[in-house]
């Protein structure tokens, strides 16, 4: 009997996810002779039934496009906003598997993606996953579909500030994406010669960076860029987030650890994130002009790079090779060249932090780069 495959891409979007969607399709019609399910818009389409014909030229000329051709949304089985409200769908998710009688869900996600395929892999169904994460923040593999074409963008962003940034001897300071892990901007920020990178990792000291810039000016330099994940924090902030959840242990004594934690989080979304005052800080601190520019949604968009694209079909094929395996709960990644599987219990829930001692950031420092601590 021909196996049935239900396929989705969840979370933000980002480069090589039609890459991926091809790979796993193409190896699962051609080599395996499987039936593709597609749903649209996430997990959304999952619970509300909502599918994507995938057959005949579907897969066609989409190595190269952006986006996604199965569209994405946030919505989680378990957490599904509805009404403005989160409602737990999951008996949904399970309903419309077997009313499509899949045999298999196949997943291209970010973290959200992995611990949503994790609760359904509990929830009975089998399932298996795709890493995709502009930030490179999944664990267990050694880059995610997305990071690498995010990071070029992101170089050729900084590449072109630099003459503006010298012409007029400002400061300026270029954000990118990364709220919990500062592996696109560390990445992006050494391939671009930035001279100060901040990344949420290593919490800055004002005075440090700005030392740093009049330094550079006393040497005849006039002016600095300033690389800085959305997520990176003052060493200021980093210490009233410490007293914050000392006064919220007592204040909430006996609450549970999940409440405590998301309060907490809760907390730290709303104070971080503060490049404005980065700026107005060291305009203040070093008499220099700073400007900022936010790159944002710019380093989610256009084609994939080739290394994205050749991840892509690397771990999207390997992904219908597990398929017909029959091994689920399991997601593909890439690890020392190679597509290996890990369970999702490994993955879910956890995120992938620059190490302190990573070669990145030992080569940033030998160079010069200031990372403000």
């Amino acid at each position: 009997m021909t196996k049935r495959i239900g396929l989705l891409t969840a979370g933000s979007d980002c480069p090589g996810l039609n890459a991926a969607i091809r790979a796993f399709g193409k190896a699962a019609r051609s080599t395996h002779g499987m039936t593709l399910v597609g749903f649209r818009d996430g997990f959304r389409g999952l619970v509300t039934n909502h599918t994507i014909d995938l057959s005949g030229d579907a897969l066609s000329n989409v190595l190269t496009a952006g986006g996604t051709i199965l569209g994405t949304n946030r919505d989680v089985p378990q957490a599904f906003e509805e009404d403005g409200k989160r409602v737990d769908r999951t008996s949904n998710a399970v309903d419309v598997y077997k009313e499509n009688k899949l045999d298999a869900l196949v997943c291209i996600g970010g973290r959200e993606t992995q611990a949503a395929a994790l609760h359904l892999a509990k929830a009975g169904l089998n399932v298996v996953t795709l890493p995709k994460s502009a930030d490179n923040d999944v664990p267990l593999t050694d880059v995610t579909i997305g990071f690498d074409t995010a990071q070029a963008i992101a170089t050729e962003a900084i590449d072109r500030l630099h003459s503006t940034a010298n012409s007029n001897h400002r400061i300026i300071i270029v954000e990118i994406m990364g709220r919990e892990v500062g592996w696109l901007t560390l990445g992006a920020g050494i391939a671009s010669g930035s001279d100060v990178i901040l990344i949420p990792e290593i919490p800055y000291h004002i005075d440090k960076i700005s030392q740093a810039i009049l330094e550079r000016k006393e040497a005849g330099k006039m002016f600095s860029i300033v690389a800085v994940a959305e997520g990176a924090n003052s060493s200021e902030l980093v210490a009233f987030f410490e007293r914050s959840m000392k006064i919220n242990r007592k204040v909430h004594e006996g609450e549970s650890f999940e409440t405590s934690k998301d309060r907490m989080t809760e907390l730290k979304k709303k104070y971080t994130g503060q490049t404005l005052l980065l700026a107005n800080r060291l305009e203040e601190t070093t008499g220099i002009e700073s400007r900022i520019t936010i790159l944002g949604y710019l380093l989610r968009g256009g084609a994939p790079s080739a290394s994205d694209r050749v991840l892509a079909t690397h771990l999207g094929t390997h992904a219908a090779d597990l398929v017909e395996a029959g091994e689920f709960g399991k997601m593909v990644a890439f690890q020392n060249g190679h597509a290996v599987c890990v369970a999702l219990e490994d993955v879910a829930g956890k995120e992938k932090k620059v190490p302190l001692d990573h070669p990145w950031i030992v080569a940033a420092r030998h160079v010069g780069t200031v990372l403000g601590d």
